[in-house]
């Protein structure tokens, strides 16, 4: 039954050969279980209910991929997002954790809307390739400069903004570590080279006294205190539009590069090019950001680590239903998960951050109307310590750059909407 509702024998696969892809993708992506509570505890959120939040949504979106579309794709809350929504909807907005999850909730209701709608095509289609890159390299910058922040290598300074901070400590010195051994585990191929990372740091700085010992294994902690916590209103808040819309820009973005280029390695792409059940995973991936939301977590999105996965073999949704099962037995690892500590994440963060400027490669570097906004997209980012001022100033710098070196009419309409939309929110709303 499960042969045939995967279609296995299609795709020249087996069960055996799904279940070890299944596992080489959990390993590869198992850091966000430590990673996404650490980090949306700064907001006030409950960093036990987060964690269960975090595998609950992980479990239900990766489940809704595999049945929906029967790709071997995994999904987890983004890296990237819960930055925006830790640092920038809660940090520099002020805004409320709850306000932010029903943020991600609505972002999530407009990405099901657009899915049903066929609207979701025609955005990724007209919006230019310079400025979807643009906001990878953005966050890869924002990640970079939170992971710095997290190891203490970057502190404050009141002449300069910014600083380099006690390179000799401890704590800095552990983190270094713990990226150089992520990067050279990766060079190797070694799937798990992330979590490795992080548990080597933790190790480590528990030999050294700098973390106490609190067991492995528990029951799951109580998901009450973020279950269903969110506010249903923030869609009624004009000020809050730009907000929701930068969870949905950055969702689908990232969801569809990562279908594509997993696709592609799994060779599940038509002769065009096209992927067959696309509406199916882009449903899946809507549903899974509004059923986070309820749960407590930051948005859901299709992980680019399913590369691992299929590189171990697998080609269908068998392997992400393994990811899905795999998440719900991490539910009982709590107190490992807690822990961590920051500056073992931080390793984790500043290796994606590095895989994600990977994206500058695309960039048309001989053209200046096109790699203009990409640098300023991704200098602002991290300089304004928001995701979506960011992408304000890519889409407004754009248009600019474009109507002045005499290519008008080379400007999509969505650019044009998206640009002005940003220009009216800085003039009435900021």
């Amino acid at each position: 039954m499960i042969s045939q509702w995967f279609k296995l024998s299609e795709h020249n696969t087996s069960i055996k050969q799904e279940v070890l892809a299944g596992i080489s993708t959990f390993l590869a992506m198992a850091y966000i279980i430590v990673v996404n509570p650490n980090m949306l505890a700064v907001t006030g959120m409950d960093a036990g209910a987060v964690f269960v939040a975090t595998c609950l949504a992980a479990a239900v979106g990766s489940a809704l991929m595999g049945l929906l579309a029967n790709y071997p794709i995994a999904m987890a809350p983004g890296m990237g997002l819960n930055a925006f929504f830790t640092f920038g909807v809660v940090g520099s907005m002020g805004y409320s954790w709850q306000v932010a999850l029903g943020c991600v909730l609505w972002s999530g209701v407009l990405f099901l809307l657009l899915s049903i709608f066929k609207l979701r095509k025609w955005l990724i289609n007209t919006m230019p390739n310079a400025l979807k890159h643009a906001i990878a390299i953005g966050i890869g910058l924002l990640l970079a400069m939170i992971a710095l922040q997290n190891a203490g290598v970057v502190v404050n300074n009141e002449a300069t903004l910014v600083g380099l901070g006690d390179v000799k400590s401890t704590e800095v010195l552990l983190a270094l570590l713990g990226f150089f051994v992520i990067l050279a585990l990766h060079h190797r191929n070694n799937h798990a080279a992330i979590i490795i990372g992080i548990l080597l740091v933790t190790v480590l700085a528990w030999l050294l006294g700098k973390i106490e010992y609190q067991g492995l294994v528990t029951m799951p902690p109580a998901i009450t205190p973020t279950f269903l916590a969110l506010d249903w209103q923030v869609i009624l808040d004009l000020a809050l539009w730009p907000v929701i819309i930068t969870f949905l820009f950055v969702d689908l973005f990232d969801t569809s590069g990562t279908l594509i280029a997993v696709a592609d390695q799994a060779d599940l792409l038509d002769d065009k090019g096209h992927l067959p059940k696309a509406d199916q995973a882009m449903l899946a991936d809507s549903s899974a950001t509004i059923v986070g939301a309820a749960l407590g977590t930051s948005t859901t999105t299709s992980y680019i680590e399913s590369g691992a996965g299929v590189i171990a073999g697998g080609k269908t949704g068998l392997t992400a239903i393994v990811v899905a099962l795999l998440f719900l037995c991490a539910l009982f690892l709590s107190p490992l998960a807690q822990m961590i500590p920051t500056f073992a994440t931080a390793s984790a963060l500043l290796f994606v951050a590095v895989m994600m400027l990977s994206s500058f490669k695309y960039i048309e570097w001989k053209d200046v109307s096109e790699y203009a906004p990409v640098v300023l997209t991704a200098i602002m980012m991290p300089l304004s310590f928001s995701i979506s001022d960011g992408i304000a100033i890519g889409f407004i710098s754009y248009v600019i750059i474009k109507s002045l070196t005499g290519q008008l009419k080379l400007i999509p309409f969505s650019v044009w909407f998206i640009a002005i939309s940003f220009i009216l929110k800085f003039v009435f709303l900021d």
